[in-house]
Formats: C-alpha cells, structure tokens, sequence
C-alpha cells in the first residue's frame, strides 16, 4: 500500500470520501482516488483548492496533521485590494482572532503565479484592485489564513495551498493526484 498522496484539491471538493447530512451531492474525495485505506492528513476548506495529503500510515497522517509538530504550510493567496508593508507586518508579528494570537507567519507579495483558471472563476469588482501573496504559517486554525488576511483589511479571494513541509503541488493539475515513495 502507498504510504502518501499528493492530490491537487478542486475548488468545491470536500477534504473526505463521503458527503454526509445533505440532500444535495457534493464533490469528494472518492470522486478523484480509487485507493483503499487512505485518509487525509489534515483538511482543505470546500472553497479552498490545491496540496492535501492523504496517507494510509497513521504516525505520518498525525505528524503532518496535529499542530505540535509545528508543520509548515505554504499558501498562495489572492487577496482584495492592494497589499501595503503595515499589513505584512502584521502578518509576521501574529494576528489577533476570536481564538487568540496567531503564529507569526512568513509572508511576502508576489507576482500574480501561473495557475489553473478556477471554476468558478473568483468575482472581480471594476473598482477594487486585488494582488497575491504568498503566506506560511505553522499552524492549522479553522479557516486562519482567511481570517488573517480578513483581519488586516485584505479578505481573502482565492486561496491555494501550495506545500505542506516539503511536499508541493508542483505538477499537478487539479484533480490529479500522485503516489510518492
């Protein structure tokens, strides 16, 4: 059996293998990966898309999940208006939430990346520019990085997660998926 999965998440997919509690039909996990005994290791929200690891070893699903392993995750992050220094800032110093302080985290501004169109595309406003950045935190709150970009004045347009430690996306077009070694 394989012992991990690189799998580019779609936007609109759930981070599991069934959709319980609705009378609509969601998109999961099984529509994508035929492979019995593995799981997710840790979760991507619904309207998020890219990286989600999905392992059949239990000690790797807990080492790259629980946050006392202090596991980085890099995301790529397109954001409403134009991002100025003070809110970089804020960024790398922690941002105050409901659920406490954040982590500092690794932040810069980039160049708009190459990437897949997004289905459905993200809604465009004439008059409110928007830019990417490219954030890193090392912990996993309940939709956090949209609530740090939201809570420094830039809510959150799109959001890709791009690696967990050292495992990329690279090469992956959405819905794909990889065995590694």
């Amino acid at each position: 059996m394989t012992n991990l999965i690189r799998f580019n998440k779609p936007f609109g997919v759930l981070s599991q293998f069934t959709d319980r509690g609705t009378e609509t039909t969601r998109a999961t996990l099984s529509d994508f990966i035929d492979l019995p005994g593995v799981y997710p290791a840790g979760r991507l929200d619904r309207d998020s898309e890219g990286l989600l690891l999905l392992t059949s070893d239990g000690k790797l699903q807990a080492r790259i999940a629980d946050p006392k392993y202090k596991m980085t995750k890099s995301y790529l992050v397109q954001v409403e208006a134009e991002v100025e220094e003070k809110s970089l800032a804020m960024l790398r110093q922690g941002v105050a939430l409901k659920d406490g302080m954040t982590r500092p985290a690794e932040v810069e501004r980039i160049a708009d990346p190459d990437l897949w169109l997004r289905d459905p595309p993200i809604r465009v406003r004439k008059n409110i520019p928007e830019c990417w950045i490219k954030l890193t935190i090392s912990e996993g709150r309940n939709r956090q990085v949209r609530r740090m970009t939201a809570a420094v004045g830039h809510p959150t347009l799109r959001l890709v997660r791009w690696s967990v430690g050292d495992w990329t996306l690279a090469g992956l077009q959405p819905g794909e998926w990889q065995a590694e070694d």
